[in-house]
């Protein structure tokens, strides 16, 4: 079980599951009103995505039905009713990822071996993951496989690596593209990397690996981390 170094290179915040589920374009049109940083108008989002207006706002009332938007009346400006004013909602995911914050931090200060425990508390979680979170796939689906399906889940929209899949091994290398824990992950990478590090290893575990061994490169690549996983053969 290896963690390594990291660079300006990494994943995208995975902000809620509900993210995890949209369409590309509903996606990408949600990280442009996350990028004005204020509330914004249609018009605006109009101008700055080039869609159409009917499209733009099919996709803003969908986000609103997903509860990852909020709109709000902007202040009176001559005649006529005030523009609609959209703005990203605040998720639970924000909040658990200050709090996230907040332990890492105490961790660090507290702990004569914060990684080594940061390890040994992922470890933990991933055994109680997998064992809540176990879907049957038939006979023969690997660790790896299910570790996959795992961090799919939990919001890391995990994708193949450059690496070949060796099925007979177990072995996988897979890109995380997207980190719950993103704020926390960059102020504290040792310890909350560490703790994503033992949870895959103890889902490993919980899914009968027998050789559960795993590798993480954070912030390795633009756009991902990289996670190489090995489940032993079966």
């Amino acid at each position: 079980m290896e963690i390594q170094g990291s660079s300006s290179f990494g994943p995208r915040s995975a902000r809620t599951p509900a993210v995890a589920t949209l369409s590309r374009a509903r996606r990408a049109l949600l990280e442009l009103l996350e990028k004005q940083g204020r509330p914004t108008t249609l018009a605006t989002l109009v101008e700055l995505s080039g869609l159409h207006e009917n499209t733009v706002r099919g996709h803003l009332e969908g986000l609103a039905g997903e509860g990852l938007v909020s709109r709000e009346r902007g202040a009176p400006r001559g005649r006529g009713r005030p523009a609609w004013l959209w703005r990203p909602r605040p998720s639970t995911a924000d909040e658990y990822a200050g709090l996230a914050a907040a332990l890492a931090r105490t961790l660090r200060r507290t702990s004569e071996h914060a990684e080594d425990d940061a390890i040994d508390a992922g470890h933990d979680w991933g055994h109680s993951l997998a064992a809540a979170r176990a879907v049957e796939r038939g006979e023969g689906v690997h660790a790896t496989e299910r570790v996959r399906d795992l961090l799919e889940s939990l919001g890391f929209a995990p994708e193949d690596g450059s690496d070949e899949r060796n099925a007979a091994a177990d072995t996988a290398e897979l890109r995380l593209t997207r980190c719950p824990l993103l704020e926390a992950a960059q102020e504290e990478p040792a310890i909350v990397c560490n703790v994503h590090l033992g949870l895959v290893v103890g889902a490993l575990e919980e899914y009968g690996a027998t050789e559960p061994d795993a590798q993480l490169l954070p912030f390795a690549e633009p756009g991902a981390c990289v996670l190489r996983l090995n489940g032993g053969r079966r």
